[in-house]
């Protein structure tokens, strides 16, 4: 794992993967949903408040994560910086960062 702690509690590798993920969804959503209604709505402003409290939310988490050393200081720029323009840099960030890592250990039989 090179130096790398797999989690520390409930911030973990996956976990932020997830919610990256989920991130980029809602902010697909808000483009749509912009772009199709052509103005301030009430959708808009839902899914805009939600991507920007899941940005901050990120943020936050992610500077933890590098700083346990779960994610690296890469993946937590591109999230805190990057991810306010658009969240997609972040999850193709955790996808490139996925790619180096281990695949967990197979779940061994119940004694």
């Amino acid at each position: 794992m090179s130096g790398r702690r797999a989690g520390a509690g409930p911030l973990t590798f996956t976990r932020l993967r997830a919610v990256s993920f989920t991130h980029s969804c809602i902010y697909l959503a808000l483009l749509l949903c912009a772009f199709a209604l052509g103005g301030p709505q009430p959708e808009t402003f839902v899914l805009g408040l939600t991507h920007g409290l899941m940005w901050i939310g990120m943020s936050i988490a992610c500077l933890a994560a590098a700083r346990m050393r779960i994610v690296s200081v890469r993946l937590a720029v591109a999230v805190a910086v990057l991810g306010g323009i658009g969240p997609f840099f972040g999850s193709y960030e955790f996808v490139r960062e996925g790619h180096g890592r281990e695949p967990p250990p197979a779940p061994g039989p119940r004694s």
